[in-house]
């Protein structure tokens, strides 16, 4: 049964419309608020207009650009996608088969979702019942950990032996004093930009918006910033938040040059240990990435997939249509 779609393209007309039901009390997850939107479109939005579209009660926050739409999402948005949690399923795929007609209507060519966490096939199917010529596959990979009922010494048991006598003789020489903040404290964020400044990683296009969603999720009590330091400095950093039972690491960084001392490991692990023995959490999730390191610490490799739409009204979306077409069958040929 169709629904009525609104499209908008300011967040604060956004906000006003969903009357708080895209606020935290409302969303259990950081990625699909309002908060995190206005993040993004202050320190890091992507190319184009925004547009959102409501259907009932689900959104999809997109930027625009050339008539190509993509998620209103950076680097630092470890999921995205329709929001929707908060209906069953036949009401998903009404409010999403809507949400693809009024995208259509309204002259879109192309779409892109990615990374889309859970299974793409409800979404897929609503896209192709609307008219757009639909593939999803599978583009990235997300590790994560069941923990639920567990405390840090049965989690940590089952982890590789190398990496617990690593952690255990790495611990007693490294020395160091790790600190956990549950609230932003400026001197703490200090002290994880000058970790990151003296790690492997290369800068960064929006580092403000971490400091951002720092003082943000420090507000809100969710924040579980971990330093770690050698004689009074910083070797390493960790960013987690924790909410509704999920632990979600964000970003980790190590000094280059104290690597022998295995700082993040012996972070990491404080950081496990605090998230279950203190938090009680039934999930962490290190956000995307197929790194080996994560193997170690996690138990689940899941799939993160790639949604692309063409709108075959449009002629860019028909040529884009075509050439998924060919590439589908160039791969198929090449798998015989």
């Amino acid at each position: 049964m169709p629904v009525d779609v609104k499209l908008f393209e300011d967040l604060d007309a956004v906000e006003a419309d969903a009357a708080g039901a895209l606020d935290r009390a409302a969303q259990p997850r950081l990625f699909d608020r309002i908060a995190w939107y206005r993040l993004v479109a202050e320190h890091c939005p992507p190319p184009g207009r925004l547009l959102v579209a409501r259907a009932a009660k689900a959104w999809l926050f997109l930027a625009v650009a050339r008539n190509r739409a993509r998620p209103l999402s950076c680097w630092y948005s470890l999921r995205t996608g329709m929001i929707d949690h908060d209906l069953d399923r036949e009401e998903k795929a009404n409010s999403s088969e809507s949400i693809a007609r009024e995208l259509k209507r309204a002259g879109l060519a192309t779409l892109t979702l990615y990374p889309l966490g859970d299974d793409p096939t409800p979404l897929l199917a609503s896209f192709r019942r609307a008219g757009w010529v639909v593939r999803a596959q599978a583009a990235g990979i997300s590790w994560r950990v069941e923990t639920k009922g567990q405390d840090f010494a049965a989690y940590w048991a089952r982890r590789p032996s190398k990496l617990r006598n690593t952690a255990a003789r790495k611990t007693k020489a490294a020395a160091l004093e790790i600190a956990i903040h549950r609230h932003f404290d400026p001197a703490a964020w200090a002290d994880y930009e000058a970790v990151y400044a003296a790690s492997w990683k290369g800068e960064e296009g929006a580092p403000a918006f971490l400091g951002a969603l720092a003082e943000e999720e420090g507000a809100a009590g969710t924040l579980r910033l971990g330093i770690a330091k050698k004689d009074g400095r910083p070797v390493a950093a960790q960013l987690w938040t924790v909410e509704n039972g999920t632990a979600w690491i964000h970003k980790l960084a190590y000094a280059e040059d104290m690597k022998a001392l295995s700082p993040g490991t012996i972070l990491s692990m404080e950081m496990f240990r605090s998230a279950l023995d203190g938090d009680r959490v039934a999930r962490i999730d290190y956000g995307t990435g197929d790194d080996a390191y994560k193997r170690d610490w996690m138990e689940i490799r899941a799939t993160l997939w790639r949604l692309d739409a063409w709108n075959p009204r449009r002629l860019s979306g028909l040529v884009g249509a075509a050439r998924s077409a060919v590439s589908a069958l160039v791969r198929r040929l090449r798998s015989r």
